[in-house]
């Protein structure tokens, strides 16, 4: 056993306590930290496979905004843990179900005699620049799956600000012209009332 092998071993531990961690800490923050170290171990394993683009993309992306964003939304919202653990147990089968058949299908690609088959990692040269072949990959042979998917992205984006900005009853919503055209008079009422030495004297010859 190399050290590659090692250092692979130890960062798939590191993703499956975390990912464990992710769906078990009873703290919302703890869990969204736990859930960074999850995608700071799969970025360490890209890198083992000469993936440095999109180890650097998912660390830059997903830790360093996603995530980030994640944490002070879950920070700033008072969330009833009871609540939210209400039905834990109601669904612990079907999540073991789930997660038994993702590990046997896992288990089942890297068993088969094609991923199995004693092939070895290529090895590429000192120059190799993984960018540099993602982009020439992703502009040539898939540049219209790629132009489909950013098309899909754009649409969904516009429907998002398009329902976000809807017009509704019982919405409420600042109008500027209004505000600028509001006079003195509209919402500032002066009111006369006695000083405070005269209300107590006033007060005082009632009583008396």
């Amino acid at each position: 056993m190399n050290f590659e092998t090692i250092v692979f071993y130890g960062f798939a531990a590191l993703i499956v306590f975390a990912s464990l961690r992710v769906i078990t800490a009873r703290n919302p923050v703890h869990a969204v930290l736990f859930l960074v170290l999850t995608f700071i171990s799969c970025a360490g394993i890209w890198i083992l496979l000469e993936a440095e683009f999109l180890a650097i993309t998912l660390v830059l992306v997903y830790v360093g905004a996603v995530m980030v964003l994640f944490l002070f939304v879950v920070m700033m919202l008072d969330i009833n843990l009871a609540q939210l653990r209400k039905d834990f147990w109601r669904w612990l089968p079907f999540g073991a179900a789930l997660a038994g058949l993702m590990a046997f299908e896992m288990i089942w690609v890297l068993g088969s005699a094609e991923t199995s088959g004693g092939k070895t990692a290529i090895r590429h040269a000192a120059d190799y620049s993984n960018t540099k072949e993602l982009g020439r990959l992703i502009y040539t042979d898939y540049v219209y799956p790629f132009e489909i998917a950013a098309v899909i992205l754009l649409v969904a984006m516009v429907a998002a600000i398009a329902l976000t900005m809807r017009r509704r009853k019982d919405a409420k919503s600042q109008v500027v012209s209004e505000q600028i055209a509001t006079k003195k008079a509209d919402r500032l009422r002066i009111v006369k009332m006695p000083s405070e030495s005269k209300a107590a004297n006033q007060l005082s010859g009632e009583q008396k």
